[in-house]
Formats: C-alpha cells, structure tokens, sequence
C-alpha cells in the first residue's frame, strides 16, 4: 500500500475512534454511490451524520479540510441521498469533516460539526 493510503487509512481508524469515543454509533464505513465514498457514517443524537476524513503529513500547503471543495461537498451530499434512500431513514442529517495532521508522528485530530451549513449556492447544484 502506497504510503499516502497508509496515512488516509490511519486517519480513518483515529477518526473512527474520535466519533465513536464522543458518543457516535458507527452505521457504515466507506460507503460509495457512484464515484463517490463517505469514509463515514454514523449517528449522533437524532443526526445521521456523514463525516469525510482528510489526513495530512503537513499542513504546509494548508489545513486537510481544505481539500473538501465545492465538487467534493456536492457528490458527498448526492450520496447521502442516496444513503438514506436505500436505508428508508428520515432523520436529520449533518455533514462533518474530521481533519487530522500526523506530524512527526503526532496526531491532531478537529472535529468540523455542520462542516456544510448553510451552503445554498452548492444545494442549488444538486
């Protein structure tokens, strides 16, 4: 496994543990619809929530949650809907991202609640 897989998978395992150790129940891991994945999916209160997991060595070209843009934010939403179609939920949703830096072997994990509030000029692309 190339070493950059090694670290998003690394960072999907410390992000599974900070949800679930801050009272989430996991529901599904790297779910895909289309070419879309959700690295994860859990539920937090009455919130189904779909977290997307950034990992860098570095935060030098900037912070890992930068790298969820708009298109990324879009097919992410896309399969939500789908999630909970095929699951036939009705319950509210939330979108967060869970940004982890590894420097020097050190994790920082920041959880990034209703990372996709109020985002209405993306919703329109739906």
């Amino acid at each position: 496994m190339a070493e950059h897989n090694q670290l998003g998978a690394k960072g999907e395992e410390t992000a599974t543990e900070f949800l679930t150790a801050n009272g989430h129940t996991i529901l599904a891991r790297n779910y895909k619809h289309g070419k879309c994945e959700i690295d994860i999916i859990s539920s937090d209160d009455n919130f189904t929530v779909f977290t997307e997991v950034k990992t860098r060595s570095t935060d030098y070209f900037g912070y890992p949650e930068e790298a969820v843009d708009r298109k990324k934010r879009k097919k992410i939403r896309r399969a939500a809907e789908e999630y909970m179609f095929e699951n036939n939920l009705d319950t509210n949703i939330r979108f967060d991202i869970v940004s982890i830096t590894n420097i020097n072997g050190k994790l920082k994990v920041y959880h990034i609640k209703d990372a996709f509030f109020n985002e209405m000029e993306d919703a329109n692309d739906l």
